[in-house]
């Protein structure tokens, strides 16, 4: 990525060579184009929000910005990218979407997320912040970027308006209003599960801004309950993307015996997962963990895994976080240990269980998604 402040080379992480997808794009470019055309003073407190890969942290590295994110992947992916650019250690403060916001922000950059809700969760927690001097600027690509965003910033910061599209990208101004009276932040959203979805039915579900389907159980989650494996002795157990691990707490709740493991790339899911199983009084022992799917978990470790697989990456579809998941889990599951997958039907993932396995048995379906099973042979 070329830049105003030099040439980089960005990659996302873990590094994939089938990867085609670049650890940067337009919106980013842009951003930083402006800034450097403008003369945005940059020795103050930098604060850059949702940076997708780490772009606007290593090229903005010599100011010493704060960078905020949700995600494991993109943390990692910037630790590496600030290494390979030969940027000291610490030179970037790298914090999560669940730590304490700075106290102060001169410069607050935003890379708009795909989570409208975790874009206001941020902008509430950093609007204390941030002062009528602080320079705001958002970015992100024309479809990512709708009315309901800048009334976001409007309602949350101060008046806010947008820039000319170059190259599919656009960035957003808002100017901070000290007066202006923000609400409160609704989040984390509480809620009680419907009934017919075995042993969490009726109860409750805490979400963090972010997390998929905050507001209500979604359908192939609700699929999945009422078809997980059923009776004691499952041993170790993994909810493998858990978001706001209502799976793993269905199963802590059929089996107290258990030991399950709640494990996801964001900050805000595994947090979720954390408050929904201790809301509920679950009986047990539970471990929950943000990381890159299941490594740093011993080979061989785990009886069961059970797996929701995302199938977009941003706003790309590809099937190579599930490929990881399920290539992950084949390693840490013991010999007769099973992998459990839920998916829409058009996704195909009895294929690439078969792949991996070596076999791969329908346990439910209906018109829409389907489970299913595969056993770790020898």
């Amino acid at each position: 990525m070329t830049t105003p402040w030099g040439e980089f080379e960005l990659s996302r992480f873990p590094d994939d060579p089938r990867d085609r997808l670049r650890a940067w794009d337009a919106s980013d470019a842009y951003l930083l184009r402006h800034l450097a055309e403008e003369g945005v003073p940059l020795d103050g407190a930098v604060v850059v929000l949702g940076d997708r890969w780490g772009a606007l942290a290593t090229a903005l590295a010599a100011h010493g910005p704060t960078q905020i994110t949700d995600s494991f992947l993109s943390q990692e992916a910037t630790r590496e990218n600030l290494a390979r650019a030969g940027v000291a250690p610490g030179a970037v403060r790298l914090l999560t979407t669940q730590d304490p916001p700075p106290a102060r922000v001169d410069v607050l950059l935003v890379r708009v997320p795909k989570s409208l809700a975790l874009l206001e969760d941020q902008l509430l927690r950093l609007a204390p912040a941030v002062h009528a001097g602080t320079v705001v600027v958002g970015t992100g690509m024309v479809k990512e970027i709708h009315t309901s965003t800048l009334r976001l910033f409007e309602r949350i910061l101060g008046p806010t308006r947008t820039s000319l599209a170059r190259q599919k990208a656009r960035l957003i101004f808002c100017t901070p209003d000290p007066s202006t009276e923000r609400p409160a932040n609704p989040w984390p959203y509480e809620y009680a599960l419907p009934d017919g979805v075995g042993a969490v039915s009726g109860r409750t579900v805490v979400n963090h801004a972010g997390v998929f389907c905050a507001d209500r159980l979604d359908v192939g989650t609700r699929f999945f309950l009422r078809h997980l494996p059923a009776g004691p002795g499952a041993g170790r157990v993994v909810d493998l993307g858990c978001g706001n691990g209502v799976v793993g707490t269905a199963v802590a709740l059929a089996d107290p015996e258990a030991e399950v493991l709640f494990v996801d790339e964001s900050f805000q899911a595994v947090a979720s997962a954390e408050a929904t199983y201790k809301a509920n009084g679950v009986p047990g022992h539970a471990e929950f963990r943000v990381g890159d799917g299941l490594a740093g978990v011993a080979p061989g470790s785990v009886d069961l895994v059970l797996n929701n697989p995302p199938f977009h990456s941003h706003q790309a579809t590809t099937d190579a976080t599930a490929r990881r998941m399920f290539t992950g889990a084949k390693r840490a599951l013991r010999p007769g240990g099973e992998l459990w997958v839920v998916g829409n039907r058009h996704l195909g993932y009895h294929v690439l269980l078969k792949r991996l396995f070596g076999n791969s048995r329908l346990v439910a379906s209906d018109p829409k998604f389907v489970v299913l099973k595969a056993i770790k042979r020898g």
